[in-house]
């Protein structure tokens, strides 16, 4: 922030799978979810969640967790499909409340200066 402060903020998330279960081959279960809460991927109970569309979904998350411009698409399609091209499940990526960070406190460079 050009304030000087080392804060940021950053979406909390939800993933759940949506669709209709007749159509899914893979294990998806209408309704199972994860939460992302900062760096943090936080599974309830006995949820499993397939390696494959994880590994697909990844690359999305941190995007979706920063302010974007409302033009952007990464601001508006919430729906990721499953990357089974005969699997009909879709993710819904939901944007769930703000959460604020201090550099200083995640990272082990807290000033910026690029030491490893």
């Amino acid at each position: 922030m050009s304030n000087g402060s080392d804060e940021f903020v950053l979406y909390d998330l939800r993933v759940e799978v949506v669709g209709n279960q007749d159509d899914m081959v893979c294990s998806h279960r209408v309704g199972d979810y994860f939460l992302v809460e900062g760096e943090n991927l936080c599974f309830a109970g006995e949820t499993r969640f397939s390696l494959y569309a994880l590994s697909a979904l990844l690359p999305l998350l941190p995007a979706k967790q920063r302010q974007t411009s409302p033009n952007d698409w990464m601001a508006t399609d919430e729906e990721i499909a499953c990357p089974d091209p005969l699997c009909g499940a879709r993710f819904r990526i939901t944007r769930t409340g703000k959460r604020t960070f201090r550099r200083s406190e995640v990272t082990g460079d807290p000033a910026g200066a690029g030491r490893p």
